[in-house]
């Protein structure tokens, strides 16, 4: 009696220790999918799945319809262009400012007075508690307008303009005078970083007016964004309403979308395991039971049972990885069919 439970007692927990791996093996091979599926998912909110192409990355087949993000300073090959002031500037985007020097009314509880200052937009003085005396011109003459240039790049990609709008930063162009055409010429002096109209630009009067220009800094700057051949644009389908994302510096995928779940590592090499500790399992279980030592029907039965409940786990957020899975399933199935038809098994007394 004691030789029976003596001897029956290592059976028991070699089947313990089996049914443990082939358990650790599915659920190891499980969570990889439930991460992949829940990043992917989450991934398709700011347009889909999406490719690291790191630093200067030029376009390569295969790759149409992906996000992507790529890393870069843009080049400029194309600059733009104000033809009506003639100015032009080595930046993605040229904005053209205009002021004019305008009466302006200031109301500090009760108290009302009225300053003559640079101003942006017209200043109805219809509105003001005292017109008389404070009227201004009315319209600007010369209107305030962006200029994109037409072409900008990072690496081999050609940004489209959206995204030549959304990069971020400003700094101050200064004009050229001396490319002014001739009728702007007579009216337009340089004065401070200014194209101005006064005969006095240290005392400007009613009326005067000054334009400038502001372009869009050539720095680093990280881009997510659909490939469309040999470009970068917006993902218009893309549920955040969005589809792109530009930052400066090189910004990870999970700072630049803060509602991305961090994606498992290592995957192919978690899912190799998560089969062997199912091979494994099974390995011992067979040993245990009867009298084979099949590696290969091992192996099978390890592939089928993480192929199936992997499969499962990719129904609905990834059919392609579903379909991988469901085939190792089958092929599991398949040769494990095959080794019993050929070495059937003989019971193994414990």
């Amino acid at each position: 009696m004691m030789t029976a439970k003596a001897t029956s007692m290592p059976g028991v927990i070699g089947q313990i220790a089996g049914a443990l791996l082939v358990l650790a093996g599915v659920g190891l091979a499980a969570m990889t999918a439930r991460g992949l599926s829940n990043y992917h998912a989450a991934v398709g909110r700011h347009g889909g799945d999406l490719i690291e192409l790191g630093a200067d990355a030029s376009p390569q087949p295969g790759q149409h319809g992906y996000m992507a993000r790529i890393v870069g300073t843009p080049s400029v090959v194309e600059t733009p262009h104000d033809q009506e002031f003639s100015q032009h500037a080595d930046t993605p985007l040229l904005t053209r400012h205009v002021e004019m020097f305008q009466w302006r009314e200031i109301r500090i509880g009760d108290d009302v007075h009225y300053e003559l200052d640079w101003e942006d937009h017209p200043i109805d003085t219809s509105r003001f508690r005292q017109p008389g005396g404070h009227a201004n011109p009315g319209s600007f003459p010369i209107a305030g307008k962006q200029f994109e240039a037409g072409l900008v790049q990072i690496g081999g990609f050609k940004l489209s303009s959206n995204l030549l709008h959304a990069l971020p930063g400003s700094e101050r162009i200064a004009p050229d005078p001396k490319s002014l055409p001739a009728n702007l010429a007579a009216s337009f002096s340089e004065y401070d970083g200014y194209l101005v109209t006064s005969a006095h630009p240290q005392d400007p009067r009613l009326g005067d007016l000054r334009v400038s220009w502001d372009g869009v800094p050539l720095q680093p700057v990280t881009v997510v964004a659909r490939i469309d051949g040999d470009r970068l644009v917006p993902a218009i389908d893309a549920a955040d309403g969005k589809g792109y994302d530009v930052e400066v510096g090189d910004v990870s995928l999970l700072d630049e979308f803060p509602d991305l779940p961090i994606p498992p590592e290592s995957v192919l090499i978690r899912e190799i395991i998560s089969v062997l500790l199912a091979a494994a399992g099974a390995f011992l279980l067979i040993r245990l039971n009867s009298s084979r030592r099949d590696a290969l029907l091992a192996l099978a039965i390890g592939s089928m049972a993480v192929g199936a409940v992997t499969s499962v786990m990719y129904l609905g957020s990834d059919g392609h990885m579903a379909g991988i899975w469901l085939l190792i399933a089958l092929l599991g199935i398949g040769v494990a069919i095959w080794r019993l038809r050929r070495h059937p098994s003989t019971p193994h007394p414990l």
